[in-house]
């Protein structure tokens, strides 16, 4: 079983930075993809970035020039920096990964629970 961590949010001013970490686990070989996700208040889940096993990076139009993506292929660990917060960024951050293979299965994408990110002005 393959599980997905998220931690680092919690309360913040504008302005202010945090980073947040998302740590897969279960006997895991390879995660092609590693991506974020943030659902605001009343609003729908929406994709903010993704990184591949090989360092390649995409961005929502809305997180480039805040946000920054990165990986560390054998902790099987993304990070999310977000710098200059605004009250606009309050949300639930979710980290997926993609095209899990562990030593016994195939996972097409798995999800964590989410960690909350308020942002006060």
């Amino acid at each position: 079983q393959v599980q997905l961590v998220e931690s680092g949010g919690g309360l913040a001013q504008a302005g202010e930075s945090l980073r947040l970490s998302c740590v897969a686990s279960g006997s895991i070989v390879s995660i092609e993809s590693m991506r974020w996700h943030r659902q605001a208040p009343g609003k729908q889940r929406e994709f903010v970035a993704g990184i591949t096993d090989g360092g390649s990076t995409v961005y929502a139009d809305s997180a480039k020039g805040r946000f920054t993506i990165s990986r560390d292929n054998a902790k099987h660990t993304v990070w999310l920096q977000i710098d200059s917060l605004n009250p606009e960024d309050t949300a639930v951050y979710y980290c997926s990964a993609v095209d899990v293979r562990t030593e016994r299965e195939e996972y097409r994408e798995v999800w964590g629970q989410g960690t909350l990110v308020t942002v006060s002005s």
